[in-house]
């Protein structure tokens, strides 16, 4: 289907130029223990990831009458280091606003957000455009990250996939900390946008902020999107298309190469261009693989903003984000690229490793015994994950020691011990009763070491020859 839709717009178009212009929003649960305003139990910490609907509330996510608010400090630091990374100013002063707004899921029939003094403000990211450890670059330029609360989530149908023909509300997300990233719109392609999500889920995983479980909401991705149409000397630009609640990459491609197409066709038809209360919202049926329009898109008046009166302003001391800078872990792009030059490592053992945030830190460790980079690379990728799939955990959950590990890559290394001896050996560290000895003495115990002594095995050899037991063999 997608295929001749393309060759009719490639033959429409003759004559006519087009670019793709896309601006994004990704909002970021971050897995704080509490929620923002309040103590109550988050959803998006891995502690409460099977919490049973409406479970996680108190008066305050409630709005009941009354109640007030407190700033998680921590919701705070760890905008921060998003924030940072993005190369954003954070804001030495920031305040609370109201977004109001009537939802089913929104108990107080507002939002509290942040609107004309967001904490993190301008900033500018350099996007890799190839997999090349020096390739090219494209600034995307961030626009903002404000730090606000969720809203609650309404389940269309019953728990099993059962049809229903009403809505359920749970507010369990009601009120988690969220992170909202908004850039500019200097994507010209969606492969662009997929690779910019795909570098920042890494990012919140490594800094430690977000679990980025995109199936579970943790980060959904809203992509801006509208054609510029060059036409016999004339401009022309779509009305742009808010694409909602995304959370898979493969969605996000989707759906911008279809309004990449759509648009350009309501064009011809209707020849509507952006202009003032031109914006929508389009929802993606993953199943077909087409957006469908859902609402006329707000500006920013109909919220009636106003500073909310239960919160007072906060200032942020630059001693605060040197400190919140200075807690910050290397960067996976940067370790990725540390694992290619400094490590030698392949581009896929390096990807493997950069993949899981702990897997990371337990590489690092190993390194730190003095061992070779691309042997205890292939120790860990090989050994350690066979292991992990057998006990179904990760490679990081394991209770085999760095120090084990080095010891492994040590005894492989040196030809003491053979590759099977070596796969055998790693189980046997795993075993939690082994976690104090020295994989060397567990070798020993086991019988996994090599003789590797031509004297020694010479005089095997001659013990062997001179048994009058094996007088007939000989």
């Amino acid at each position: 289907m997608n295929r001749v839709r393309n060759e009719w717009m490639s033959q429409t178009v003759a004559g006519m130029k087009t670019r793709l212009m896309v601006g994004l929003e990704v909002h970021v649960e971050l897995a704080t223990r509490s929620k923002m305003f309040t103590g109550a139990p988050n959803v998006a910490h891995p502690d409460y990831d099977d919490a049973g609907p409406n479970t996680l509330l108190d008066p305050v996510v409630l709005g009941m009458p009354g109640v007030l608010p407190v700033v998680n400090e921590r919701a705070v630091e760890f905008s921060m280091r998003v924030g940072l990374a993005l190369g954003c100013e954070i804001a030495e002063y920031t305040k609370w606003d109201r977004k109001s707004y009537y939802y089913p899921d929104l108990p107080k029939n507002y939002q509290i957000s942040q609107y004309d003094l967001p904490l993190c403000g301008a900033g500018e990211f350099e996007l890799p455009l190839t997999d090349e450890v020096d390739g090219p670059t494209k600034p995307i330029r961030i626009i903002r990250a404000h730090l606000e609360e969720d809203a609650g989530k309404l389940l269309h149908e019953a728990p099993g996939g059962v049809a229903i023909d009403h809505s359920i509300v749970d507010l369990n997300r009601s009120g988690t900390p969220l992170l909202e990233i908004v850039t500019e719109p200097d994507f010209d392609h969606a492969e662009q946008v997929v690779r910019f999500g795909r570098m920042l889920r890494d990012i919140c995983r490594h800094l430690g902020v977000s679990q980025g479980v995109m199936q579970m909401g943790h980060m959904r991705f809203e992509p801006n999107i509208n054609v510029v149409i060059e036409r016999e000397g004339e401009e022309y630009r779509t009305p742009v298309v808010e694409i909602k609640n995304l959370n898979s990459f493969k969605a996000v491609y989707g759906a911008i190469e279809h309004e990449r197409v759509r648009q350009v066709e309501e064009w011809l038809e209707s020849g509507r261009v952006m202009g003032r209360g031109a914006k929508s919202t389009r929802g993606w049926d993953d199943a077909r693989g087409v957006t469908t329009h859902q609402r006329e898109k707000e500006d920013a008046h109909d919220y009636r903003y106003f500073p909310d009166p239960d919160l007072v302003p906060l200032r942020v001391s630059r001693q605060w984000v040197d400190r919140v800078r200075e807690e910050m872990t290397e960067l996976p792009q940067e370790r990725l690229k540390r694992y290619r030059v400094e490590c030698k490592l392949d581009d896929k053992q390096a990807r493997q490793i950069v993949d899981e945030p702990e897997t990371c830190a337990l590489f690092d460790r190993v390194l730190q015994e003095n061992v070779a980079p691309s042997r205890a690379a292939a120790v860990l990728l090989n050994y350690g994950a066979k292991r992990a799939n057998e006990r179904g955990v990760a490679i990081h959950e394991l209770t085999v020691t760095p120090k084990q590990i080095a010891e492994i890559v040590r005894l492989a290394q040196a030809d003491k011990i053979s590759s099977s001896g070596a796969d055998e050996l790693f189980r046997l560290c795993c075993d939690s009763a082994n976690a104090e000895q020295s994989a060397e003495m567990l070798a020993q115990e086991h019988g996994l070491l090599q003789v590797s002594d031509t004297g020694s095995l010479e005089a095997y050899v001659d013990e062997v020859l001179a048994d009058a037991n094996n007088a007939k063999v000989i």
